[in-house]
């Protein structure tokens, strides 16, 4: 039971949205449903019909949005009058390769600092050394109402049409653990851990024990999903689920486990080494990773996002014959898992992965989150080659939003438009999350130039 007082998510546990499932059944080698989620019908008409404004906009009467130039007033004023989608069904059309009215755009994560900024409140979301040790201080509750409340809060400020949702911790206690340093402590099994606020807040092991498949969990062992891991998903749901795109993010990816393992170093090494070792731990993981795409979906999230990276901005780190050979069939499983549950999978892995970009669209993914274009990932080549069977999420480098202008931003937006949104297939995203030392003048310049060049009906053929 939750402790007095305590701020609470709205929790319609047991109230599992229903899924509908087309019948129709596409040619794609994994036979996924040709229409999913909640998304338009098999007839074409809409399930969604109502689109919700009862939150502010930052694009309401806000100074960073005002343009002085009358053609662009004129084509705004034009394009709010032409739209008639919802944001869920923009991203359904443009993950479906068709066109919608606009070009969706959404984001998988802000800094904490930047969400406060855009927000003008403080939250324990994505609030790094505050997060922890709030959790510690037994605020479980108020990180999960945060989480929640949070992602709907910027949905409206900056009029996403998708938002990706992360698990919370359960509900259960919590207490400060032994502190090993000012910023490294010992977990509940003794391992070290270290908070590393200058990577983007990120808790690494400090050190890694030794390890052998021994050591491993069964790969049959029966693996839960905790239901209070899913508060803030389900609140985000319930709030917006009938009108926007809701991706939930899975604590666990499985395909490139080395974080939960020898570290990556380590693991790279025993795929020449120990590949019993490297074997058992992707079917370990991966049958987790499963398991929440599952849970997601049955709660109501409209697709899944992995997010295991497999490349450096020179290419694969494993090489694409190891890449095939050990993490290519986890990722056929859980697109497989997603789409028997009716839902999209988008798989997130940035760098140079021109090498493996084949195998990925082969596996059934249904779209690709991670696009930079300053390593040479460029949305021009990526459409002439996959615009027929990919979605693009992505299109401005977080290089950029942070050290860029909003010109600079505007032309990155532009081009990405021009080049991949012709014929469905694109959502404008940063490349990664928006990261700490973000500029909130870059990103709302990104918007705007979103708004401004994205609707299909106004852009020039």
């Amino acid at each position: 039971m939750p402790t007095p007082g305590m701020a609470v998510l709205p929790n319609p546990a047991g109230e599992a949205r229903q899924w509908t499932r087309a019948a129709e059944v596409s040619s794609h080698p994994l036979a996924r449903p040709a229409s999913r989620g909640r998304g338009p019908t098999a007839d074409g008409s809409p399930r969604c019909e109502v689109l919700k404004k009862d939150k502010p906009s930052l694009f309401a009467g806000d100074n960073l949005f005002r343009t002085d130039n009358p053609h662009e007033r004129r084509v705004v004023k034009q394009s709010s009058q032409e739209l008639r989608m919802t944001p869920k069904q923009r991203v359904v059309a443009a993950i479906e390769l068709r066109e919608p009215d606009r070009v969706p755009t959404g984001e998988n994560a802000v800094d904490g600092h930047l969400a406060e900024q855009i927000l003008g409140h403080p939250t324990l979301y994505n609030a790094g050394w505050r997060e922890l040790e709030a959790l510690w201080d037994g605020r479980r509750n108020q990180i999960a109402a945060d989480y929640g409340t949070t992602h709907v809060e910027l949905v409206h400020a900056l009029q996403w049409d998708y938002v990706r949702v992360p698990v919370v911790p359960p509900r259960r206690p919590y207490s400060r653990p032994q502190m090993t340093g000012p910023r490294s402590w010992l977990d509940e099994g003794g391992r070290e851990l270290r908070f590393y606020p200058e990577a983007g807040n990120i808790v690494e092991p400090a050190s890694r024990p030794e390890m052998t498949v021994d050591d491993l969990p069964d790969v049959d062992e029966p693996f839960d999903v905790d239901p209070s891991e899913l508060e803030a998903i389900r609140y985000v749901v319930q709030q917006l689920g009938d009108t926007h795109f809701i991706v939930g993010r899975t604590p666990v990816d499985g395909t490139f486990p080395y974080r939960e393992t020898v570290g990556i170093e380590d693991f790279l090494v025993r795929m020449a080494t120990d590949v019993d070792f490297v074997q058992r731990a992707i079917d370990v993981y991966v049958n987790r990773s499963i398991a929440y795409i599952e849970a997601m979906l049955d709660a109501g999230c409209d697709a899944v996002m992995t997010t295991d990276d497999y490349a450096s901005n020179h290419g694969v780190m494993m090489g694409p014959q190891r890449f095939r050979r050990f993490i290519l069939p986890g990722i056929v499983r859980q697109c497989q898992a997603a789409h028997r549950c009716g839902g999209y999978f988008i798989k997130h892995t940035d760098g140079n992965v021109w090498a493996i970009l084949d195998d990925l669209v082969e596996a059934g993914i249904d779209a690709w989150h991670g696009i930079q274009p300053s390593i040479g990932m460029d949305l021009r080549a990526l459409k002439k080659r996959y615009g027929q069977r990919l979605c693009f999420f992505g299109g401005v480098n977080c290089e950029t939003l942070i050290a860029g202008t909003p010109d600079d931003v505007r032309r990155e937006v532009r081009y990405a438009i021009e080049q991949a949104a012709p014929g469905g297939g694109l959502v404008v995203t940063c490349g990664n999350v928006l990261q700490p030392g973000t500029k909130l003048e870059n990103y709302l310049a990104g918007r705007q130039a979103v708004r401004h060049f994205g609707n299909y009906a106004t852009r020039q053929r």
